[in-house]
């Protein structure tokens, strides 16, 4: 008995010891991005090109005019926490599957519903709601492992591109903030006390993205009323009566702005100021 219980105890160890773990071959990565109000997460597998050719007739990693998965192993997957605008159709937030059809001189954009599947073995044409043409670019430098990454951010847009070898493509995308950032202004600035600084974002609001500038002048002399020495927020609006082409109105604000700066010792204020003035 005690040499069959060494046995079995011995071929335990001998399994226990037999478990290899090895770095995965296309490492999975998540990418999270704030992007509007909402945020952008985008999680796929990144393969090599371990001396492989890619993006060309017969490539064993991603052959012109297939659907490709756009990375490795399971489908990539987009998640928008807020509705989006691609290729001229706003997707409602939630979750989808990224896939490519790459070409020489144009690629095919896919955005499908299955984000689930495996590879492109799942994908179903009629599960697409949105397909995009864009034209692929050729960089310097080579990309070894293929990489998907979010730049060019402003408040409401923003690109996802996608880099491997020597080719890069730009997905551009969208979101509407405004609805939002408006009924937030009315039911802050409605409320039975204010906070000041409420009217300084909704002045730079209505300036700087709605482009109502008579709003914005509204709540910038608001913002002034609560905070005469605020020399910052003569210079905002400084900014607004130049968009308004109100010349007179731009030089009194910035002139007060760069005095005011002028006696913080924030030369910072003056010379931006001096920029308007210059301007006029």
């Amino acid at each position: 008995m005690k040499k069959i219980l060494f046995v079995i105890g011995s071929f335990l160890s001998l399994t226990a010891m037999a478990q290899v773990k090895m770095p995965a071959p296309s490492p999975t990565q998540t990418l999270t991005q704030e992007f509007g109000l909402g945020k952008i997460e985008i999680v796929y597998s990144r393969p090599s090109l371990k001396g492989r050719p890619v993006f060309g007739a017969g490539s064993l990693l991603a052959p012109f005019g297939d659907v490709w998965r756009t990375g490795a192993n399971g489908a990539t997957k987009l998640t928008f926490s807020d509705p989006v605008n691609i290729g001229n159709k706003t997707l409602p937030a939630g979750s989808y599957g990224l896939f490519t059809i790459p070409g020489a001189t144009e690629w095919t954009i896919i955005i499908n519903t299955n984000s689930k599947g495996w590879g492109s073995f799942d994908y179903k044409e009629a599960e697409d709601v949105v397909r995009l043409k864009v034209a692929p670019e050729t960089t310097c430098s080579t990309t070894e492992t293929f990489t998907i990454g979010i730049d060019n951010i402003t408040a409401q847009t923003a690109t996802i591109y996608l880099k491997w070898g020597k080719t890069k493509v730009n997905i551009p995308i969208i979101t509407d903030i405004r609805p939002t950032v408006r009924a937030q202004i009315e039911a802050a600035t409605s409320a039975a006390t204010v906070n000041p600084s409420i009217y300084q974002s909704a002045a730079t609001f209505y300036l700087e993205l709605d482009h109502d500038y008579n709003k914005a002048l509204v709540f910038a002399d608001k913002a002034i009323a609560a905070n005469a020495k605020a020399y910052w927020l003569h210079l905002l609006k400084a900014r607004i009566h130049v968009a308004l082409k109100d010349k007179k109105g731009a030089k009194a604000s910035a002139e007060t702005c760069k005095q005011m700066a002028t006696e913080a010792k924030n030369m910072d204020y003056v010379r931006s100021a001096d920029e308007i003035l210059k301007s006029l």
